[in-house]
């Protein structure tokens, strides 16, 4: 048996839930692929969903969830096609469509269904089903983006605490107006003075350490995933080297468990072991 049959054996075999949680995920995958692709949405393959078509051809074993990137101009483009559509299956959770949702990136969600997760802000949302992570990159620094993700942050950690919701979502929108309409326009001037050419998740996002660089994406390739194949960077190799360092590198049992967002999968392949 190959290394990659035992992974798939020990974190997501046939028939397990997280193996057709997995399925369903690439449904909404294609499904997203379709749309993006029909209006011409230029987009790839990153982060967790990208490193397993690199490192296993499809979904890391014990991965949960699928992320794609694009640039800022088409990720403007989307939002405004995902908020118009008209659609009885899915929803495009923003910050727009979802008050208690403060993410600076977008989820195309199923509306039925509840994903099991524990803590944060997800007892608030308004939408909980299975969903793809849309994130969008801009030019921009180090130093702004790490700013930017500070600011906005740390002004929005201490409104998970307040038990009115009328209070809540009044602080939750007054944060948004400062940050992204009033300090994000000066942080975006400060990220101009870039001479490296690098490029950050949008301001204000979480991980503002990732850094890519237009060399390594564009021109677009693509690569294989579960059996299809999707838009991808040109050098996924550095793009990836970039964000995880040796990716080629399996983590350890610990760091794999860490990995898995829901409580869910987590007592599904550990329960019987505690």
């Amino acid at each position: 048996m190959t290394t990659e049959q035992e992974l798939r054996r020990r974190y997501s075999p046939e028939g397990s839930k997280l193996r057709g949680v997995q399925r369903e995920l690439f449904g909404i995958l294609t499904d997203l692929a379709d749309i993006c692709d029909k209006n011409n949405i230029q987009w790839w393959l990153s982060s967790g969903t990208l490193l397993g078509a690199a490192r296993h051809k499809g979904f890391i074993p014990w991965d949960d969830d699928i992320d794609i990137v694009m640039l800022r101009k088409d990720f403007r483009r989307l939002e405004k096609i995902l908020h118009n559509m008209q659609s009885e299956e899915y929803v495009y959770q923003s910050m727009r469509s979802d008050i208690e949702y403060v993410n600076t990136f977008g989820k195309f969600r199923k509306r039925k269904g509840e994903i099991k997760i524990t803590g944060g802000r997800y007892r608030y949302l308004n939408y909980k089903g299975l969903f793809v992570d849309i994130f969008c990159i801009e030019k921009t620094s180090y130093l702004a983006a790490r700013i930017a993700r500070v600011v906005y942050m740390n002004l929005q950690h201490p409104t998970l605490y307040i038990k009115w919701r009328w209070l809540r979502h009044a602080m939750i929108r007054l944060i948004e107006i400062l940050c992204l309409g009033i300090l994000n326009p000066i942080f975006r001037v400060i990220g101009a003075i870039n001479p490296k050419g690098e490029y950050h998740y949008t301001l204000g996002n979480a991980w503002p350490r990732s850094t890519f660089y237009a060399k390594d994406i564009f021109p677009l390739t693509t690569i294989e995933f579960e059996g299809r194949r999707f838009p991808a960077p040109k050098d996924a190799d550095a793009y990836l080297t970039n964000v995880y360092g040796d990716w080629r590198k399996l983590p350890t049992d610990e760091q794999i468990r860490k990995a898995i967002h829901s409580e869910e999968y987590i007592e599904e392949i550990y329960g019987k072991e505690q």
